[in-house]
């Protein structure tokens, strides 16, 4: 754990407590990645990590999001967890299950402040990452149902790009997303949407080549299906 971890210490924006944090060292290795960006590192998941949580007030968030608190919001978490007890210690080491648990708070927190649904849609896509690797697939299914539809209004109401995610980045991953969850005619439509921008397959080429590879797995899952059934008549 140490040669991939470490430690430092970290002040709760919320209520001013300090706490320990682990953050990931930058020797990771990638194995290999899932066409809607789940990646497998070697000896270690830093997604189990990505979520800070202060032991004393609760207050949970991604670790990029962590103090990104507006006066407004921190009234209004403050009023809300005075006078509740809270007794949750996510500090050291994570098992998976304890990783869900703080993804599960971060949802919490981020839908009480009403939360960017990009955000949200984050949270929930490394959530069904998370079971994804303990092969819980109903869990998992979920998960993605809760992903993309916040990535689909995200991609309807938001000022894109949101973080590193650009119209065309969340397009795919919308189509990605409705083809995992059985939603294929609307997988189709997002993905013919970026197979067909001559644009994108200029500027972020990597995106239409995804787009286009995932695009021809559905047609050729069609097709066996068409044939198969053809062949049982």
């Amino acid at each position: 754990m140490a040669e991939y971890t470490y430690e430092v210490d970290k002040e709760c924006p919320l209520c001013s407590k300090s706490f320990t944090v682990t953050k990931m060292k930058s020797r990771l290795i990638k194995m290999k990645q899932d066409t809607d960006f789940c990646t497998y590192y070697k000896d270690i998941n830093p997604y189990y990590y990505s979520i800070w949580v202060c032991p004393h007030c609760g207050y949970a968030a991604p670790d990029t999001q962590f103090d990104d608190i507006s006066p407004v919001a921190r009234e209004k978490l403050i009023k809300f967890l005075t006078g509740r007890q809270v007794g949750v210690n996510f500090c050291g080491v994570r098992t998976r299950e304890q990783a869900v648990a703080t993804y599960k708070l971060a949802v919490f927190y981020s839908q009480l402040l009403d939360a960017a649904d990009s955000r949200l849609g984050g949270l929930y896509l490394k959530m069904a990452w998370l079971y994804r690797e303990a092969g819980e697939t109903g869990h998992e299914q979920l998960a993605l149902e809760n992903a993309v539809k916040h990535y689909e209004q995200a991609l309807l109401r938001e000022r894109l790009p949101a973080g590193n995610m650009t119209e065309t980045t969340l397009g795919y991953l919308v189509g990605d997303l409705f083809r995992r969850t059985g939603n294929i005619d609307q997988a189709v439509a997002y993905l013919n949407k970026i197979v067909s921008n001559q644009q994108a397959k200029v500027a972020e080429r990597n995106i239409y080549n995804l787009a286009r590879q995932v695009w021809q797995e559905i047609r050729e899952s069609k097709k066996n299906a068409a044939v198969g059934e053809a062949t049982e008549q």
